[in-house]
């Protein structure tokens, strides 16, 4: 697809009044090396004529309580992760392309929207802020968010809960309904620092998988959800989650038509929120990492031959350990040298990782002219096979799939099971 995008201003917005400095500590999970990455998403909205101005204004007065992410991560003296309170700013751009957003869909295909030219660049080295943000404004009025944000200080709810305040300031909002808490202490420290200068031995790392995965969007329709739901209530007599069934389809299908060797272990690996198992609980307004994987191990035949239902019995009943187990490697029971890390799963092509964006409240922000007609992850890597699971674009209701998990070769026999 193409589109033409000018970007006409760009640079750091810091906070609207003096904030805080100083070195703030990241929680355990915070620090872990596969979270030193960013998140990127697009956000579009059909409405909102001069939203780069008031969605910048709005900013600088959310960073005023959100003060840390307008700071910048460094290292302690002993190689940890820190935040150093700074007030430096986050990067802002504002951008136009004269296209209406009916045009091209509210790029409805994901598969071909022009990322490079809705995401935010920004040119000065050394920088690295936590939060980019570009706002393209379009000839019908409405607009796009192309948002940037690093992994180590915010999870997905996290994310959303700031970006939640900065659309109340923007409709007229005097202070966020949510008070942000940083409370990242909730787990011990390590007993022995590793001193100044200590050399440190290291796994090799893991070999680089061979394949190439190929993207596949599957819309399920709440019809079709509730159908599968159903089926799940008629034959066990219990309930499941929209997330449940959809996954537990996704997985069989996919195990399906790979055609793997009878007795391949495979796995099913998501990330759940795991706020409600801390001791004590977090304060309402906490925004940091907190989630831990769940992970479902079991032979390919077995998941291809079950039915639904059978795999989500599967999927809940490791879920029905995640608190235990999320408070075991808290508290440093499962972090033993040599132990499996639980984020750290194997990159095979038996291994499907899912993610779950429709809950975390990216499609209920509202700058002032209601909510998005459409929220777009955008894939981190292409050698993990992974679905991300968010929401149909409005009006309609359902769950779409965006889907990095499969060969070619296994493209289409993917595809026409999940429609069958």
């Amino acid at each position: 697809m193409a589109l033409s995008v000018i970007r006409t201003n760009q640079g750091l917005v810091q906070p609207s009044k003096n904030t805080p400095s100083g070195t703030l500590n990241l929680s355990i999970i915070d620090k872990l090396p596969v979270l030193r990455c960013n998140a990127r998403t697009l956000h579009v909205f059909r409405h909102g004529p001069g939203a780069a101005q008031v969605i910048r204004e709005a900013l600088a007065r959310a960073l005023v309580p959100y003060y840390p992410l307008a700071g910048r991560l460094k290292e302690s003296e002993y190689g940890e992760l820190q935040l150093e309170c700074c007030g430096e700013g986050v990067w802002f751009v504002q951008a136009s392309a004269e296209c209406m957003l009916d045009s091209v869909h509210y790029f409805d295909d994901t598969a071909s929207i022009p990322y490079d030219e809705l995401l935010p660049h920004q040119f000065l080295e050394g920088m690295n802020p936590l939060v980019l943000m570009q706002v393209t404004q379009f000839g019908c009025g409405g607009f796009v968010m192309g948002l940037i944000f690093c992994h180590s200080i915010c999870d997905g709810l996290g994310a959303a809960q700031f970006l939640n305040a900065v659309g109340e300031i923007a409709r007229g909002l005097e202070h966020p309904s949510i008070t942000p808490a940083w409370s990242r202490d909730f787990s011990p420290p390590p007993p022995h620092p590793q001193q100044p200068n200590a050399t440190v031995f290291q796994n090799s790392p893991p070999p680089m998988p061979d394949y190439h995965l190929q993207h596949a969007n599957i819309d399920i329709s709440q019809d079709q959800i509730n159908h599968l739901k159903q089926e799940f209530h008629d034959s066990t007599g219990q309930t499941c989650s929209a997330f449940e069934i959809v996954v537990a389809s996704l997985w069989r299908r996919r195990t399906q038509s790979i055609n793997l060797l009878p007795n391949t272990q495979v796995k099913l690996v998501f990330f759940a929120n795991c706020r409600q198992f801390r001791q004590p609980p977090p304060p309402q307004g906490f925004y940091g990492n907190c989630f831990f994987p769940v992970t479902i191990t079991a032979l390919s035949q077995t998941v291809a031959r079950s039915s639904n239902s059978e795999v989500v019995r599967l999927i809940q009943e490791e879920k029905s350990k995640l608190g235990k187990e999320f408070l075991r490697w808290v508290n440093g029971e499962k972090r033993e040298y040599g132990a499996d890390d639980p984020f750290a799963p194997p990159l095979v092509y038996t291994t499907l990782f899912v993610s779950e964006w429709g809950r975390l409240g990216f499609n209920q922000i509202d700058y002032g002219w209601g909510e998005p007609v459409h929220v777009v992850p955008i894939q981190g890597s292409a050698i993990i096979p992974v679905c991300i699971a968010g929401l149909l674009p409005s009006p309609k209701k359902g769950i779409r799939l965006m889907t990095w998990c499969v060969e070619d070769a296994h493209r289409q026999p993917f595809l026409d099971l999940m429609n069958s």
